[in-house]
């Protein structure tokens, strides 16, 4: 059974031509995203063709400078896009917000000739990235990571391998953050890596229990060359950079909650206005409207959550523990309110048939990426108590 058509959401724009983009990006999940989503994730099947589209549409790098082929919108705007991508079909919104994530290391860090050279085929010339952090043994704990890049001349050669990559195996080009020097996060460097590089292999695509359509692979490189004109700020930055990188990461990953949140509201609340039980909508009974209730209350509490972050951001102020909070909240209620929808659907939603399931099991993973909830949580008290007393 194909997904619902997202059911558009009230919102309030800053001008008229984000508002003339979230209608092109309505458009666009309506007619080409949601009608197959059901099937193709069923399939396991990676709609590249639709990256394509969304980056001729000029959509994979709205948040970015124009002069490089970004869209020039604030975050509170790009944030909002992700959520209606999400809403149809989760593979594709968070698709585009790891692309972005593994353009922001360049586009924040790289030098203007690394950015001439670059970022217009990343933003805007069909290409699709991966992010390239979390190893077999260092995941929670990244400042631990033991994939090793040497210096040989004008080069540097990568060796070790990376873990839970989305992307791994389709990805064009990869950020990847690998040891120059001693233990510890000061040791670390970004570099821009080709995803055809010699001796860059792809592992085969993790066995996941939802996201099937988004393929997740372990990444081996066996001594990867890549020019030093490919290393992205200065030696050691690195671990600076991928911080900076997942505290607008974990926005999007906020955002693609929510949108998931959405359209599980959806599909429960056409459920039940439709649904006939003791001779009336299942919809007129207290307990299950009190259901919906929480469930579109934890839905806008994220939503204003993650665009309050998003304005901090684009105001150039400190965003990080609004992020880290983001994340937690956003994706605790896409759990909680995909799972309430299944209840509502009855054993209904437990079937194949609607795509509430799905929703439920896509909903997991959102808060284990870019930091489990259980890091969100010490991210925050680090902040607001500063660090532990040990």
């Amino acid at each position: 059974m194909s997904d619902r058509a997202p059911k558009p959401v009230e919102r309030h724009l800053p001008t008229e031509e984000s508002e003339d983009l979230l209608a092109l990006v309505r458009d666009i999940a309506q007619r080409e995203i949601a009608p197959a989503a059901a099937e193709e994730e069923e399939a396991g099947h990676f709609p590249r063709r639709l990256f394509t589209l969304l980056s001729e549409s000029g959509l994979l790098g709205l948040p970015y400078d124009s002069a490089h082929g970004g869209g020039d919108q604030p975050y509170e705007v790009y944030l909002q896009v992700l959520e209606e991508l999400a809403a149809a079909r989760l593979t594709v919104g968070l698709g585009v917000s790891v692309h972005s994530l593994a353009s922001y290391a360049l586009a924040g860090f790289g030098s203007k000739e690394q950015q001439a050279e670059h970022l217009p085929a990343m933003l805007g010339g069909g290409l699709l990235g991966a992010y390239c952090l979390s190893e077999p043994t260092s995941g929670s704990d990244a400042a631990s990571l033991r994939t090793r890049a040497v210096r040989d001349g004008d080069d540097w050669v990568i060796t070790g391998t990376k873990s839970w990559i989305t992307h791994g195996g389709v990805a064009d080009f990869c950020t990847v953050l690998a040891r120059t020097g001693p233990d510890g996060a000061r040791g670390i460097t970004a570099f821009l890596v080709p995803g055809d590089a010699p001796g860059l292999q792809a592992a085969a695509p993790e066995k996941k229990m939802g996201m099937k359509g988004s393929p997740t692979a372990q990444l081996h490189f066996d001594g990867v060359r890549v020019a030093d004109d490919r290393r992205i700020g200065e030696e050691g930055q690195g671990f600076a950079i991928a911080l900076a990188s997942l505290d607008s990461g974990r926005l999007g990953i906020a955002a693609c909650a929510v949108g998931l949140a959405q359209a599980a509201l959806d599909e429960a609340m056409a459920y039940a206005t439709g649904r006939q039980q003791f001779g009336r909508p299942i919809a007129d009974f207290q307990g299950l409207r009190f259901l919906i209730a929480d469930m579109a209350t934890r839905i806008e509490a994220g939503r204003a959550l993650y665009l309050a972050a998003a304005r901090l951001r684009d105001a150039g102020l400190p965003f990080s523990r609004q992020a880290a909070m983001a994340k937690l909240f956003c994706t605790d209620a896409a759990m909680s309110v995909t799972t309430d929808a299944v209840q509502v659907l009855g054993g209904y939603g437990y079937t194949l048939d609607f795509p509430v399931e799905r929703y439920m099991r896509e909903a997991k993973v959102l808060q284990i990426v870019e930091g489990t909830n259980q890091i969100q949580r010490m991210v925050i008290a680090r902040q607001l108590l500063g660090p532990e007393s040990r």
